[in-house]
Protein backbone atom coordinates (compact mmCIF):
# COMPACT_ATOMS: atom_id res chain seq x y z
CA UNK A 1 0.00 0.00 0.00
CA UNK A 2 1.36 3.40 -0.99
CA UNK A 3 1.52 6.35 1.34
CA UNK A 4 -0.51 9.34 0.19
CA UNK A 5 1.22 12.65 -0.60
CA UNK A 6 -0.84 14.33 2.11
CA UNK A 7 0.44 11.93 4.80
CA UNK A 8 4.01 12.35 3.61
CA UNK A 9 3.59 16.14 3.61
CA UNK A 10 2.46 15.99 7.23
CA UNK A 11 5.48 13.87 8.15
CA UNK A 12 7.88 16.28 6.42
CA UNK A 13 6.18 19.27 8.07
CA UNK A 14 6.59 17.68 11.52
CA UNK A 15 10.23 16.91 10.76
CA UNK A 16 10.73 20.55 9.71
CA UNK A 17 9.24 21.75 12.99
CA UNK A 18 11.52 19.41 14.93
CA UNK A 19 14.60 20.64 13.05
CA UNK A 20 13.62 24.26 13.74
CA UNK A 21 13.22 23.39 17.41
CA UNK A 22 16.64 21.71 17.50
CA UNK A 23 18.18 24.70 15.70
CA UNK A 24 16.78 27.15 18.23
CA UNK A 25 18.01 24.97 21.09
CA UNK A 26 21.52 24.69 19.61
CA UNK A 27 21.85 28.45 19.11
CA UNK A 28 24.10 29.64 21.91
CA UNK A 29 25.58 33.11 21.79
CA UNK A 30 25.02 33.49 18.08
CA UNK A 31 22.86 31.97 15.38
CA UNK A 32 25.74 31.76 12.93
CA UNK A 33 27.34 28.59 14.27
CA UNK A 34 27.55 25.67 11.79
CA UNK A 35 25.23 23.34 13.70
CA UNK A 36 22.42 25.88 13.82
CA UNK A 37 22.84 26.75 10.16
CA UNK A 38 22.82 23.08 9.10
CA UNK A 39 19.66 22.37 11.09
CA UNK A 40 17.97 25.46 9.66
CA UNK A 41 18.86 24.42 6.10
CA UNK A 42 17.48 20.92 6.67
CA UNK A 43 14.28 22.40 8.13
CA UNK A 44 13.91 24.67 5.08
CA UNK A 45 14.26 21.70 2.74
CA UNK A 46 11.70 19.72 4.75
CA UNK A 47 9.19 22.57 4.57
CA UNK A 48 9.79 22.88 0.83
CA UNK A 49 9.14 19.18 0.28
CA UNK A 50 6.01 19.36 2.43
CA UNK A 51 4.65 22.27 0.39
CA UNK A 52 5.42 20.49 -2.89
CA UNK A 53 3.66 17.33 -1.69
CA UNK A 54 0.59 19.29 -0.56
CA UNK A 55 0.45 20.99 -3.96
CA UNK A 56 0.78 17.60 -5.64
CA UNK A 57 -2.04 16.24 -3.47
CA UNK A 58 -4.30 19.18 -4.38
CA UNK A 59 -3.61 18.74 -8.11
CA UNK A 60 -4.31 15.03 -7.92
CA UNK A 61 -7.52 15.64 -5.99
CA UNK A 62 -8.73 18.24 -8.53
CA UNK A 63 -8.11 15.85 -11.44
CA UNK A 64 -10.48 13.27 -10.02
Amino acid sequence: MRTSPKAMANIYFIMGVLFVYMATQSAGETVWNPTTMLLAIIATLDFGVALRLMRNHARHKNKQ
